[in-house]
């Protein structure tokens, strides 16, 4: 199996970081429309995910008793469809207080280089047993940073999309 995980992290959190530098102040902690998180509220969310992922990438883990990639094409399939919504976790969803860009920008950096070194280093046939992601159950490092990088993927876009919504809203106030 080629790992192409490091570098799939690495293009996911440089896209990640390239939209949300696309706002600023006012805007990351903007609603673009009803219904909608702000774009800081997306990005915490992120953290949130990307954070617990490295806490099961660090904690406990057992040798797996299954294949490892089990879940990987269904993950990617899941996050990677854009026309379905989805529904949070509560333990993931973002406050309601105003974010901060600079923290985000650096939590975020130093999080997934977290991801990206364990994606280079790790044994990532290995099941963590910290963490049981609802639905599928314990996952394999391997499964996580695959859901990471989907995961990312996915609300890249829709941070993509909620700063088009504020342009289009500002354009059509001017």
């Amino acid at each position: 199996m080629k790992n192409d995980l490091p570098a799939e992290i690495a293009n996911a959190k440089e896209a990640l970081l390239t939209a949300l530098g696309k706002f600023d102040d006012e805007t990351i902690n903007t609603v673009p429309f009803e219904g909608s998180w702000t774009g800081g509220q997306v990005a915490e969310h992120v953290l949130k995910s990307a954070s617990g992922v490295m806490a099961a990438l660090e904690g406990d883990t057992k040798p797996a008793d299954r294949n490892p990639e089990q879940n990987v094409q269904q993950l990617r399939e899941l996050f990677l469809n854009f026309n379905i919504k989805m529904q949070s976790p509560d333990f993931i969803i973002p406050s309601n207080d105003p974010k901060d860009i600079d923290f985000l920008v650096k939590a975020l950096s130093r999080t997934f280089d977290g991801i990206e070194k364990s994606a280079v280093s790790d044994d990532l046939s290995l099941i963590c047993t910290t963490f049981e992601m609802p639905v599928m159950g314990y996952l394999s490092r391997s499964e996580f940073i695959n859901f990471t990088y989907a995961h990312t993927q996915r609300h890249t876009h829709q941070l993509n999309n909620i700063l088009a919504h504020l342009k289009s809203a500002h354009h059509d106030n001017t």
